[in-house]
């Protein structure tokens, strides 16, 4: 029995169906990981963001996550008090900080994604190498697209928590200092 491949277009969709199944999965699997450690997701991703990159300022993290500087400052507090990552002078440039992780404690949360990647990499392997080549740089520029994509969102929102401000409300339409209403 031959079957005829799907056009282009259930082709696309199926993609945009399978990254957004991949990323939702991924999302839960941080979820997951970070309650174990009495972390949150974003606690647990910029974590992982300073081991990918060996070390990153406030500004990095803020712009790779799409968090306010103010709450990348939370974050890093938390992880530092917990033991995850500390902070230290830019030799290049003393006024700058750079957050780099603490191996000796990431090393603690690694045996939970041991199963993972022993999966994924028996996956992979039966990829051959252009193909994985072709993956990676599949999976690199959408990465970098997810980038962009958060740093147009940070812009869209810049006005209006400055206009909500202005008036005394937060983003959400909510005047400051007070709850928002609840239904009941």
């Amino acid at each position: 029995m031959s079957s005829v491949p799907p056009d282009r277009a259930a082709l696309l969709a199926g993609v945009l169906r399978e990254v957004r199944r991949m990323t939702a999965q991924s999302v839960l699997i941080s979820q997951a990981v970070s309650e174990r450690f009495g972390l949150n997701s974003s606690d647990l991703e910029c974590l992982d963001l300073a081991l990918l990159s060996g070390g990153a300022t406030a500004g990095e993290f803020a712009k790779a996550t799409g968090l306010t500087t103010g709450a990348i400052t939370g974050v890093i507090d938390r992880l530092e008090r917990a033991g995850y990552v500390r902070r230290e002078r830019d030799p290049a440039d003393r006024r700058k900080v750079v957050v780099r992780a603490r191996p000796a404690m990431t090393r603690r949360i690694a045996p939970l994604y041991d199963s993972l990647q022993r999966e994924m990499t028996a996956l992979w392997s039966q990829y051959r190498d252009d193909q994985l080549a072709l993956m990676l740089d599949f999976l690199t520029r959408s990465c970098n697209l997810a980038v962009q994509e958060i740093a147009k969102l940070q812009k869209q929102s810049a006005p209006r928590k400055r206009d909500a401000a202005r008036k005394g409300r937060t983003a959400s339409g909510t005047r400051a200092g007070r709850a928002p209403p609840t239904s009941g």
